[in-house]
């Protein structure tokens, strides 16, 4: 397809194309591919994404490595010196704030939540430096809610296959509900991060080897 069929398309026609988009990346990516992120804990998980904020998740889990060693618990993160944590994480980029992030989060958790992550999008969002995007991928990986992790692949990749025209991350999120069964939701979100890293990348995507170019009204365009 091109952009001019995009213009054409009825809302019906948009649904079965996004169906059959699923099926070519479950085709390409058999098994979900999960978060990259590597963690042990709710908690892990919670600091690595707070940490992957304009930083690649290789480099994360080369922090988390050291860190997670070192900080076990929410009163671990909650009681260290702001200081000594940022030198902690320093070359995830943006230290200092992600650094005042997590120990305002852990303060937080063992205020009004025993020291646990919590388990629903309400509780989430309102710990500090958690937004959507973030409490989308621990409902979904820690607790099986499904949900579409809007990272800057999603975005990227949901614009260019015209499933959205939004630029916002949350009105992209939920365009994409709209067109998908509630149970593809996060293996869809996992699937196209993959693709977006191999393949539909930000400078130079593929298009003639793209698995999803007939399902693409910007292949062989951009």
């Amino acid at each position: 397809m091109d952009m001019s069929d995009l213009k054409k398309e009825t809302p019906a026609q948009k649904k079965k194309r996004a169906l059959d988009i699923v099926k070519l990346l479950k085709k390409k990516y058999v098994k979900d591919p999960g978060t990259a992120l590597d963690h042990k804990t709710p908690l892990d998980l919670l600091v690595a994404t707070i940490l992957s904020a304009q930083c690649t998740d290789a480099r994360v889990n080369i922090v988390t490595k050291e860190l997670f060693r070192k900080y076990r618990t929410a009163k671990d993160y909650a009681q260290v010196k702001l200081e000594d944590f940022e030198q902690d994480i320093r070359s995830t980029g943006f230290y200092r704030n992600k650094a005042k992030n997590i120990v305002a989060m852990s303060q937080m958790l063992l205020k009004e939540h025993g020291g646990e992550v919590p388990g629903t999008m309400e509780e989430l969002i309102k710990l500090p430096g958690v937004g959507r995007k973030t409490a989308n991928l621990i409902l979904g990986v820690v607790y099986g809610v499904p949900g579409i992790v809007c990272d800057t692949h999603v975005i990227r990749v949901s614009q260019r296959l015209g499933l959205t025209a939004n630029k916002d991350p949350e009105k992209i999120e939920f365009d994409l509900y709209a067109l998908l069964p509630k149970e593809e939701w996060t293996g869809f979100s996992d699937r196209l991060v993959l693709h977006g890293r191999e393949t539909c990348t930000a400078k130079s995507p593929a298009c003639p080897a793209c698995v999803l170019n007939h399902a693409c009204p910007s292949a062989f365009a951009v």
